[in-house]
């Protein structure tokens, strides 16, 4: 698809959030052009809007955009059409609901097999050792050593991720193929005949990780081609290819293992987390820690602020749904919509540079 300079997407070609957006912008039918970004960029935009992470995007005015979740919001808000946000407020709900739990749950199993296997890691740490840390002196070797080492402790380690659980983070990958597998052979997108924001959530550790990374690219090829179809048919999508087809009203009735990941293992995470946070002092900051379980394994990890950010605007749309609709998400998750039903805390984000969970960089 040819696409003029309006936005400017600086990010990296293999980054599962720029990614995401630039299946957004492709299927809204925005130009962009994507600049592989630098590491003195990718400082420089993190003391800008006080978050290291990437994307960042420049807008033609020259406001800069960051966190492809308020970003796809923000064009969505405005009714601009290709409209992909269902005009149906429940199913509105439902899509913005999967887009979270794809973004934050799968997050896990993307970054494991991408640093946890030799080859992948390899490959990887190398490719960023030649595009975002072009601007570091010394050899790339040692760039690609650092990217390794570097990426494995933030991401295996201080995930939660050690030899005890890691045959969990693998379970949910592969029952996460068995599910959509049954999805996308009746069907090309999530919820029906066009593509909606829980689409593009569910694309970001797709297309640059499980799609792309060598190990769990074969295990996609020998256990869901159909998966793999959708990966290719949202990547091509143009506004012109779904424009006539029908809105959707309501979501399909085949989609019950994520509704059990959000009730199981996603939205107690979210109330665990932001316990934590509300109960987080300066001095207990360095000991805090979360508990997480996921298809049988234990996982602990730092309270994040960005998380408790994610479950505060779960809750406040939870709580913008008419009673009828409340009690039709109630039969969905059970005992959880309690979660979304309290009252959503205040952000815990304190001003200075974070990583994309809050941390201080």
């Amino acid at each position: 698809m040819a696409v003029d300079e309006k936005y400017i997407v600086y990010g990296l070609s293999l980054s599962y959030f720029t990614g995401k957006l630039e299946a957004y912008f492709r299927a809204k039918g925005l130009g962009y052009a994507l600049r592989e970004i630098s590491s003195k960029e990718f400082a420089r935009f993190g003391a800008q809007t006080g978050v290291r992470q990437m994307p960042q995007v420049v807008t033609p005015d020259g406001r800069v955009l960051s966190d492809t979740t308020a970003i796809i919001a923000e064009f969505e808000d405005l009714r601009t059409e290709p409209q992909l946000r269902p005009r149906d407020k429940l199913t509105a709900f439902y899509s913005i609901l999967f887009e979270d739990l794809f973004d934050e749950w799968l997050w896990r199993p993307a970054l494991y097999y991408r640093w946890a296997f030799p080859e992948d890691r390899k490959l990887m740490g190398s490719q960023i050792a030649r595009t975002m840390l072009r601007d570091v002196p010394g050899p790339h070797l040692l760039r690609r050593l650092f990217i390794e080492y570097r990426q494995r402790r933030v991401f295996l380690s201080g995930d939660g991720v050690a030899k005890a659980n890691r045959f969990a983070v693998e379970a949910l990958f592969h029952e996460t193929l068995a599910a959509l597998e049954k999805v996308f052979a009746k069907r090309p997108f999530l919820f029906g005949d066009r593509p909606c924001e829980a689409d593009f959530g569910l694309f970001g550790p797709f297309f640059r990780h499980f799609s792309s990374d060598p190990t769990p690219a074969a295990i996609m090829r020998a256990e869901a081609p159909n998966t793999l179809l959708w990966v290719s048919r949202l990547w091509a999508i143009t506004p012109q290819a779904f424009n006539d087809k029908p809105r959707l009203t309501t979501v399909p009735d085949d989609l019950e293992f994520f509704f059990d990941l959000l009730s199981t293992e996603y939205l107690p995470y979210l109330a665990a987390n932001g316990q934590a946070l509300s109960t987080l002092s300066a001095s207990a900051a360095g000991n805090a820690s979360v508990h997480a379980s996921s298809r049988g394994g234990s996982f602990r990890t730092k309270p994040a602020p960005y998380h408790g950010a994610c479950l505060a605007e779960l809750q406040r749309a939870y709580q913008a749904l008419g009673p009828s609709q409340q009690v039709h998400v109630t039969d969905k998750i059970g005992k959880a919509t309690s979660i979304l039903a309290a009252r959503p805390q205040e952000s815990t984000h304190k001003p200075g540079v974070v990583d994309r969970l809050g941390r201080p960089q």
